[in-house]
């Protein structure tokens, strides 16, 4: 069984209720996989029932601040609260480049107060990330292997920030496709084909109430405009659709609806979560044995 749930829905605009970027795709019960890490994933997490030492790995998107302030806070309770884990590096997956190079030095100002733990603790120290580079790739490319899942990537179109990359895990019972932060492009739409879920930022420019936005129009071009993502799922023939990174965050069940309404009149039919944090869907298949009972 797969299950994907929301470790947070937000954008770098603070709203209650809805933390900073985050997806976790757990497969069984001994693969579970965090992409990106915005403010207060560790949070989320926690809330989701996740003990820190059962991660097997993060996965940066791209370098902007919202997916990455979460990161220290989760490799230091990673080695602070859990035992299991105290000894152990973080292992972080990410593109070569800004992304990987924040990842590596984000605990540099924290060295002194970790040591000063270790210390008084006895606990091993300080906490530490190992990161795992990849070069982002114009098409999908095999990255992460853990079991019988595999993960992909592909460099997607948010520019000026690049490398940024969407990824897509596949298990047995199914596929999931993270887009990160982008504008619907072919890279976005290759890795998604097929998917049984697509994790899909979203945008609605028409919805966006006066002077929330600093420059709409330049926020437009490089984020996944809600028709846009209909159409696209309707082509690659996505399975259903997570909308999530929400733009404008809709504070209400009519706010909600506008994004479905918009992917429908797009023309795609199949499920819609217009997510919460800690929202989930699941995913599971009949094994072989069971199919012949």
């Amino acid at each position: 069984m797969i299950r994907v749930t929301i470790t947070g829905s937000g954008t770098p605009i603070m709203v209650s209720g809805r933390a900073g970027p985050g997806v976790l795709v757990a497969v069984d019960e001994d693969v579970k996989l965090q992409f990106d890490a915005g403010r207060a994933t560790t949070l989320r997490l926690t809330e989701a029932g996740v003990a820190l030492p059962e991660l097997t790995a993060l996965f940066i998107t791209h370098h902007h601040s919202d997916h990455l302030v979460g990161l220290s806070d989760l490799a230091m309770s990673w080695w602070l609260e859990h035992p299991a884990t105290a000894a152990r590096p973080l292992p972080v997956v990410a593109p070569d480049g800004e992304a990987a190079n924040i990842a590596e030095h984000l605990l540099d100002v924290w060295q002194t107060e970790m040591r000063m733990r270790a210390d008084h603790t006895g606990r091993p120290g300080p906490a530490t990330i190992s990161v795992q580079r990849f070069a982002a790739p114009q098409t999908p490319q095999e990255i992460f292997t853990v079991r019988d899942v595999r993960v992909s990537a592909v460099q997607v179109r948010h520019e000026p920030v690049t490398p940024a990359v969407a990824y897509r895990v596949d298990a047995a019972d199914g596929s999931v496709v993270i887009s990160g932060d982008t504008a619907v492009c072919p890279g976005l739409e290759e890795i998604a084909t097929g998917a049984t879920v697509l994790v899909q930022e979203a945008f609605r420019p028409d919805a966006v109430p006066a002077g929330l936005l600093s420059d709409p129009e330049a926020l437009a071009a490089y984020h996944s405009e809600v028709g846009a993502v209909g159409e696209m799922a309707v082509r690659a023939g996505v399975g259903a659709l997570m909308l999530t990174h929400l733009i404008p965050p809709p504070v209400s069940e009519e706010e909600k609806a506008g994004f479905v309404d918009d992917v429908r009149a797009a023309g795609y039919q199949g499920p819609v979560v217009v997510a919460d944090d800690l929202n989930f869907v699941e995913v599971a298949t009949r094994r072989p044995e069971e199919a012949a009972t």
